[in-house]
């Protein structure tokens, strides 16, 4: 009985020393190791190859390294029956916090304006705003979302909150559903996307959106590439829809050098980085699940497959 690391980065080696660090009575590998398939219980997975884990025949469940497990949805030749979980870190929460301020900072400041200006040897001084005259509109109110909402909050931000279905009790003013979320979009002067990546919301961050937010509007995406329409962006951007964007996120990852982002001096790209899942952290609810998958116990954090996450 074991679990199999399966990662498309070079981070599988320090996932299979946290779980063995944590378990040393259980084994884990990785791909291209000396093991037998019918010994993996568990697949510990993160934008794992379609179809790789079919070959482990006596499978009890699929542990997702990550928040979003967008990507294990996407594997069509995953058995129905076996359980999908999620991680739940306490430090993707903060993470996300800090960084989503820290971007929302900049933007106000104008900081990547002077990056660029600094670029040309340009010294071009420009207005800047306040926390307290700008509102930001959070897309997506789950942990991630109620905890970046909450840093913005406390620094002097104004915060309004829009989700699909789910009404949480927070002191902002919250708008649900499709009928009520060009209110929220009216509000935004910075959109901040947290939305989980399912069928009903790829593509949701399009031209559409982008006309009905304040003329000017700054976008920050980090959930996930799909939930945006790349060209209707570029389009808002040159328009002048938009002001600016922040990207962690994108379609194809690592983003591709030919993308127009690169270029585009009103686009800033981070690496998918604004909040990683710790190995150290998160590898005792792993191992937890684990043994619970083999004790025929119900594990933790399993996410929905018909709501998608």
């Amino acid at each position: 009985m074991a679990i199999a690391v399966v990662r498309n980065d070079n981070m599988t080696d320090v996932w299979k020393d946290a779980l063995r660090a944590q378990a040393p009575d259980v084994p884990v590998y990785g791909p291209g190791e000396d093991f037998r398939e019918s010994d993996i219980k568990m697949a510990a997975v993160w934008k794992h190859p379609p179809g790789s884990l079919k070959t482990y025949p006596n499978l009890l469940g699929i542990q997702g390294l990550g928040a979003g497990v967008d990507f294990i949805f996407e594997d069509t030749e995953i058995r129905e029956d076996l359980p999908i979980m999620r991680v739940v870190d306490p430090y993707l929460a903060s993470d996300m916090a800090e960084f989503v301020l820290a971007v929302a900072t900049g933007m106000l400041k104008r900081l990547q304006y002077y990056k660029y200006n600094e670029s040309l040897s340009l010294w071009k001084p420009k207005t800047y705003q306040r926390f307290k005259e700008v509102t930001v509109g959070i897309m997506g109110l789950g942990k991630l979302g109620l905890a970046v909402a909450q840093s913005l909050e406390s620094a002097g931000f104004s915060v309004v909150g829009w989700t699909r279905n789910s009404l949480p009790k927070v002191r902002f003013e919250v708008f649900r559903g499709s009928a009520e979320r060009t209110r929220f979009l009216k509000r935004s002067e910075i959109l901040v996307c947290l939305l989980p990546l399912t069928p009903g919301t790829r593509g949701i961050l399009n031209r559409d959106v982008f006309k009905t937010l304040p003329k000017g509007a700054r976008l920050i995406n980090v959930a996930r590439g799909p939930l945006l329409e790349d060209g209707d962006l570029l389009y808002a951007l040159d328009q002048g829809m938009l002001s600016e964007a922040c990207l962690d996120v994108f379609h194809t990852e690592p983003l591709p050098q030919d993308h127009p982002f690169w270029k585009h001096p009103a686009v800033h790209i981070t690496p998918h980085i604004a909040s990683v899942s710790d190995p150290k952290s998160v590898a005792p609810q792993i191992i937890s699940n684990y043994r619970k998958l083999i004790k025929g116990a119900v594990p933790e954090n399993i996410v929905s497959r018909s709501a998608g996450y």
